[in-house]
Order: structure tokens, then C-alpha cells, then sequence
């Protein structure tokens, strides 16, 4: 049965972002049909036992965009609205993530349509091992490697390991975001939240900008808004709003980072009931005024309906495809700069990267060594876009998709069209 797709998708954001750069770019019209096509999309039913007993069946997909570049890599996110439009989306925009990072991966995504937060920890294991024995055939360290995403972690991709390693026998390489214990990598899971503020920094350099003389709204408070907002703090700036599924809170203040934190975590990561701040909704969270605005939850949030409100100096995309193309001109016009998602949350899949190279060669590096040479990749990736965005006058988001397309194009060439 073929599925409808919803008004705005991040599959058509993340097609109409390729679609600009492509023309700016020129490029040639049997390229572009190449790279936006995945070269394969799996559609799998899990079943799975109730704890009361009762069957139930969610649907599972895994989509592989591209490999020109290396094996697979891309998140498994658990989520009511999974689709196949928007794991195709997420598939596209990692692997123009990996090629802007120059990781040596390609472009894939996975999902189940489930509601997690009301399934118990046996119910989400049965539902991961049953995923992953229906995929299995297409998932390998050379293939296709998996990760954390939305509402999945260490605890998931544990069992990743474990199920495909029943039948393949022990292979660490095979998933990457694990528990230290299993082969996991010192600082994987604060990577995405610290290298959003190793671009912040970066940002804030170039227009002249005191990072500990500003203020940031985050919207989303799971593992790369809470990391997103201690390292700000950590700055010296001040957190004056944050929100989770619930709604947020807002104190133009500053919130009590350390304490909402501690807050977050005695409390299943929710932070409503927390004593400081007036309470908001998450649409009136983006509005509010700050310098910089950090969207870290779900995509296109930011549209053409609320673009013009919009009251930051700076937006980060910690989330993927958060900004329509339509809300990105709107933007523009008005001067607010806007830092892509596959340069701003690139430093999960960077530290996936090392911990995929830590795995095969059973050689593990110290945490400051991991995040010395993501800091590294980071400054390397912003200097390339930055200097793009100056030579050829488009702006960032432009500049970084002409980069990693073009990587992902001459991989393509070179390997030749039979």
C-alpha cells in the first residue's frame, strides 16, 4: 500500500535544497538524477510480543542513498511519525554530511513507526532485535553501519550488536554510538551537542560576536540540546529558553543550566515542573529574542509562517532539515544568518567515524584525543564552507551542499555509468 506524503516533508526540503545548489553549481542533469535517487529503500513489517501478551506490528524502513563514497552510515530513530519520506530525506542529507565532513561514508537512514516513550525497555528490545533480524541482510561494517537518532541510544545499539553478531559472529564495527564497554568511543555521546558549539564558536569569530556576552534559545532538550546547552553555559553565555515535547521555559535571565539539567535527569530528561521560568509553548519558543537560536528537535519547524518573526541574529540546525527553503529566503533578507544541519550536527557522525576506525583496528583513543581531532574536522569543514559562502557569494547552506555535492559527483564519475 503506497503511503501519502505529508503537506511539508523533509523529503521535499531536503530535495529542494539540492535542487538550488545543483543549479548553481551547473550540474550536469544525469549527475543530479544520480545522486538524488537512493539506491535502495527497505520496507520491513516488525512484529513484536505486548508485555500483556498481545501481538502488535510497527512498521520499519532503512533506506540507502548513496555509497560512492564508503559504506553506508546513518541513524535508527523510533518515532510515531516515521515514514518512508522522511527516512529518505534523513538517508540524502547524510550523505551530504559524511562527503562536507570527508568522512569516508555514504548516506543512509533507518526508522520504526512506534511511540517509544510508551513502551516498556523489554518491548523496545524485542522491537530492535526483530528490526534489525529483518535488515540484517544489507547492514555490515563494510556495507551499512547504524547509529543513535531520535529517541534511540547506547541501550539500542547494544542490541544491534549483539542480534546481528548472533549470526555474524563479534563485530563492534557493525554500529557505532555503543556503550564504552562494547567498543564504544570516548565522547560519541556528547559529539553531535559539542561539535553544534565548535560551529557557534566559529560563527561567532567571523561576525564578530562575544559567545559569553550572548544569549541562546534551544529548542529541544534530548541528547543534543541538554549538551547543546551545558557547553554554551560553559562559555559564559546565557540559556534563556528551552523546551522538550511538553513545551519549554523562558527566563530572560538565563536559566539555572547545572540545576535544569540535574532536572532533566531525575526526570526521564522532561523538564516540566522545573521552578524557574515562564512557561511557553514550542512554536512561541523560536520567536522569542536571542542571538542565537539553536532548533535540535524535529524538522521544518522554522517555515514561511514564522520565518518573519523570528527574533535570533543566528540560527544553528542542530536539528535536521529544521528550515524550509522558503523560511531560508525569508531569512536572508532579513539578516539572520543561518548555520546548515550537515555542518552543525556533524559531529555525531564524525565521532562515529572514529569509533567505526577505533572497532576495526581494536585500538581505542582517550577522550581528548576524540574531541582534539573533532575539533579538527570541525574547523577544516567551516573554513572550506566559509570560504566557499565568500568566493562565490551564496550563503552558507549553499556553500556547504556545493561542497559535499560536488565530492559525492566526482566519486560518482569516477567510478563510471555502465
Amino acid at each position: 500500500m503506497s503511503e501519502k506524503p505529508r503537506p511539508t516533508t523533509d523529503f521535499q526540503i531536503a530535495s529542494e535544497q539540492f535542487d538550488i545548489a545543483s543549479e548553481i553549481m551547473g550540474l550536469h542533469e544525469e549527475l543530479r538524477l544520480l545522486l538524488k535517487t537512493p539506491f535502495r529503500e527497505m520496507r520491513v513489517d516488525v512484529p513484536i510480543r505486548r508485555d500483556d501478551g498481545t501481538g502488535a506490528v510497527f512498521i520499519g524502513y532503512r533506506v540507502q542513498h548513496n555509497g560512492a563514497r564508503g559504506p553506508y552510515k546513518g541513524g535508527i530513530r523510533y518515532h510515531p511519525e516515521v515514514d518512508i519520506y522522511e527516512v529518505r530525506a534523513l538517508a540524502a542529507l547524510m550523505t551530504w554530511k559524511t562527503a562536507l565532513m570527508d568522512l569516508p561514508f555514504g548516506g543512509a537512514k533507518g526508522g520504526v513507526a512506534c511511540v517509544p516513550w510508551e513502551m516498556s525497555a523489554g518491548e523496545l528490545e524485542r522491537l530492535t532485535r526483530k528490526f534489525i533480524q529483518r535488515i540484517s541482510i544489507i547492514l555490515g561494517p563494510q556495507r551499512d553501519i547504524p547509529a543513535p537518532d531520535m529517541y534511540t541510544n547506547a541501550q539500542t545499539m547494544a542490541w544491534i550488536m549483539d542480534q546481528y553478531g548472533r549470526k555474524n559472529g563479534y563485530s563492534p564495527a557493525i554500529v557505532t554510538g555503543k556503550p564504552l564497554e562494547l567498543g564504544g568511543s570516548q565522547g560519541r555521546e556528547a559529539a553531535t551537542g559539542r561539535g553544534t558549539l565548535f560551529v557557534l564558536e566559529h560563527l561567532a569569530r567571523e561576525w564578530g560576536v562575544d559567545p559569553a556576552a550572548s544569549t541562546a534559545v534551544i529548542q529541544g532538550f534530548g541528547n543534543v540540546g541538554t549538551f547543546a546547552a551545558r557547553f554554551f553555559h560553559e562559555l559564559g553565555g546565557k540559556v534563556v529558553a528551552v523546551s522538550d515535547i511538553d513545551g519549554g521555559l523562558y527566563d530572560p535571565a538565563g536559566l539555572d543550566v547545572p540545576a535544569i539539567l540535574a532536572y532533566a535527569h531525575a526526570h526521564r530528561g522532561g523538564i516540566k515542573g522545573f521552578g524557574q521560568g515562564k512557561v511557553v509553548s514550542n512554536k512561541d519558543l523560536l520567536n522569542l529574542p536571542c542571538d542565537f537560536l539553536i532548533p535540535a528537535a524535529l524538522g521544518g519547524v522554522i517555515n514561511r509562517k514564522n520565518a518573519e518573526s523570528i527574533q535570533a541574529r543566528f540560527i544553528l540546525e542542530a536539528a535536521n532539515s529544521p528550515t524550509t527553503p522558503r523560511a531560508d529566503q525569508k531569512l536572508a533578507e532579513r539578516g539572520i544568518v543561518v548555520a546548515p544541519d550537515i555542518l552543525v550536527n556533524a559531529g555525531g557522525v564524525t565521532v562515529s567515524y572514529f569509533e567505526w576506525v577505533q572497532n576495526l583496528q581494536q585500538f581505542f583513543w582517550d577522550e581528548d584525543q576524540v574531541n582534539r581531532e573533532l575539533a579538527k574536522r570541525m574547523e577544516r569543514a567551516w573554513g572550506e564552507v566559509l570560504a566557499v559562502h565568500k568566493e562565490r557569494k551564496v550563503d552558507l547552506r549553499r556553500a556547504a551542499y556545493i561542497i559535499a555535492i560536488d565530492r559525492v559527483a566526482r566519486a560518482e564519475s569516477l567510478r563510471g555509468f555502465e
